[in-house]
């Protein structure tokens, strides 16, 4: 299992999402890596998209292999203006590739999901309520990420976890949500 965690602060509530989900899934005796993106050393912009191919600095083929070796990814971020943190995001533009994750069939609107065989979880944090998300706005990062990158690519089943209210939380909130995640790292969900 591979914890990927796209928060750039490490002092946010985020870190301690991912600590608690690692504890719960240590319990259930999972071999777990971590990932934390503003870890890594790279350049974010996809330069010339799909046109030509930019050479993967040594910590994304690092990343990669420790995708490919997962057969579980847990991803944890907070939603910034509905979407996912410029760097988790750009992460995603540089390592997701043809070749790497789907393939384009030649003369075909259908494409090759190479990410088969693999599953997911997604914890999002929101300075709101996540019914309100779906609501109101239509929950842009899941669909980003769940449909658009993940599912896009093969993983499947995708499941969500929204934390939130975040902002104004206290200690006893912060601590149930803790405990929530923790459950679903012993369930390896």
């Amino acid at each position: 299992m591979l914890i990927i965690n796209g928060h750039p602060n490490k002092d946010a509530f985020n870190f301690g999402i991912a600590k608690a989900y690692k504890e719960g899934a240590e319990n259930s005796g999972a071999e777990i890596r971590e990932l934390v993106i503003a870890d890594l050393n790279f350049n974010p912009n996809l330069q010339f998209g799909y046109q030509k191919r930019t050479e993967l600095e040594p910590d994304l083929l690092e990343a990669w292999e420790t995708i490919k070796w997962s057969d579980h990814l847990v991803w944890i971020h907070p939603v910034w203006w509905g979407g996912l943190p410029a760097m988790m995001k750009g992460f995603i533009d540089r390592l997701f590739l043809p070749g790497f994750v789907f393939q384009y069939r030649e003369k075909s609107l259908f494409w090759d999901k190479l990410l088969k065989g693999k599953s997911a979880r997604i914890i999002t944090t929101l300075d709101q309520p996540g019914w309100l998300y779906k609501l109101l706005f239509g929950q842009p990062s899941t669909n980003q990420l769940k449909k658009s990158t993940l599912q896009f690519c093969g993983v499947n089943p995708v499941k969500v976890t929204y934390i939130g209210i975040i902002k104004g939380s206290d200690e006893t909130k912060r601590t149930k949500w803790l405990n929530q995640i923790m459950q679903l790292g012993k369930k390896l969900a």
